[in-house]
């Protein structure tokens, strides 16, 4: 018996402004899914050259009050990206608080519009500790 991960569903409030945060993260829209009958959207988002593991989006059309919650019980989404520095440099300027900033040049955490909590990790070594990451303190929950 043999098992293939296939991706990673979310439930999103506002689908618009949750696109705009993963692309925010270098994800592309990759396929999307309207359902009439059923009342929702499946957006479907991954890096260039994952698009076989996705993270999906699911948008309710009539609302879903449970949002946004802590999310924490899901856990969190976890990308490895280039330069860790320069990635939370432009969510910063995007006004995405960064809630466990990269102070050892290896991993940061941000939270999406919908409250689920994302690793970022460097790519290889941990980058030299750099201001203002090094002294930032965390902001919330992550």
């Amino acid at each position: 018996m043999s098992i293939r991960y296939l991706h990673t569903m979310v439930r999103v409030k506002d689908l618009d402004k949750s696109i705009a945060f993963y692309e925010l993260l270098g994800l592309k829209e990759t396929r999307r899914h309207e359902s009439e009958g059923g009342r929702f959207t499946l957006v479907f988002l991954a890096p260039d050259g994952q698009e076989e593991c996705p993270v999906e989006l699911t948008y309710n059309w009539d609302g879903d009050e449970g949002l946004p919650s802590d999310s924490r019980h899901f856990g969190h989404l976890a990308y490895e990206v280039d330069d860790i520095y320069a990635l939370c440099q432009k969510l910063m300027d995007a006004g995405i608080t960064i809630n466990r900033p990269p102070r050892d040049g290896h991993m940061a955490f941000v939270r999406s519009p919908d409250n689920v909590s994302i690793e970022l990790l460097q790519r290889g070594d941990n980058l030299p500790p750099q201001e203002p990451w090094a002294s930032m303190g965390n902001t919330g929950r992550w």
